[in-house]
């Protein structure tokens, strides 16, 4: 998980030859995202966990209890269409600030990179029970009956219910996994890239990752709490919408070097 790899030999020649012929140095960099929560462009800390201030496009009033996410792989494409790419990954905790800010593991050599993708969750190949022992220590993990590997996502709450009564939501997302007929298992990666536009590195750099919670419960699905609002790990065809809907929960916000 601590390296990184240059996806085309030509590029790690090059930056070689430049360095043995002509005694040039490629400078390298941090680069660390910060991690902001919004919902409609309103910020969200934790001091606005609790509260049912919020409203989702199905008109449910809900709040805010606990938010957890996981991201991996990150690949930044410069403009040759070369690749440099490492495997970190890291938990988003909104109640714990130091989990707001991560650094990538190994420094990433200036310039233009066309794109910037990370993965929500983890691949299929990557999502085994029990390796990520800081994860394992989070209570992170999925029950094996469950399909086992780990959480890519838990958003708890609560909300106003069509009884007008207050009830949990738990929109909790992982590889979707069915099981109801054991000769014939289904299991489906529901993790997702997230992609970024340019950004063009000169010096330590930190870019904002902005995260729309509304979005998660508005398109391309709409979601009605009332139906589906727990039991969701369970269900496959809700984590197939789930997986569908936090494609646009992520944007890039502030880039600051």
């Amino acid at each position: 998980m601590k390296n990184i790899y240059i996806g085309f030999l030509a590029l790690f020649t090059v930056f070689l030859s430049c360095s043995e012929d002509n005694d040039i140095q490629i400078k390298t960099v941090d680069f660390t995202l910060n991690f902001t929560h919004n919902w409609n462009d309103t910020l969200i800390t934790i001091a606005d966990f609790n509260a049912l201030k919020f409203t989702n496009k199905n008109k449910e009033k809900l709040s805010i209890t606990k938010l957890r996410y996981l991201i991996s792989d990150f690949t930044f494409y410069n403009q040759n269409g070369d690749t440099l790419s490492t495997d970190d990954y890291h938990l988003v905790d909104l109640e714990k600030d130091e989990s707001l800010e991560f650094t990538l593991s190994e420094k990433i050599p200036v310039g233009t990179y066309s794109k910037v993708i990370f993965r929500f969750g983890f691949t299929k190949e990557k999502n085994s029970s029990g390796i990520y022992q800081d994860l394992n220590s989070n209570n992170f993990g999925v029950p094996e009956i469950l399909g086992g590997g780990y959480h890519f996502m838990q958003f708890e709450g609560r909300f106003i219910d069509q009884n007008s009564e207050t009830s949990p939501f738990l929109y909790h997302t992982i590889s979707a996994y069915n099981n109801t007929d054991v000769a014939n298992v289904i299991s489906t990666d529901t993790s997702f890239e997230v992609t970024l536009s340019s950004i063009e590195i000169k010096n330590n750099a930190t870019i904002e990752i902005k995260a729309g919670l509304a979005q998660w419960f508005e398109k391309p699905n709409t979601w009605d709490l009332n139906i589906l609002s727990t039991d969701l790990m369970g269900n496959y065809d809700a984590q197939i919408k789930m997986s569908a809907n936090g494609k646009s929960v992520f944007s890039l916000g502030a880039v600051t070097q």
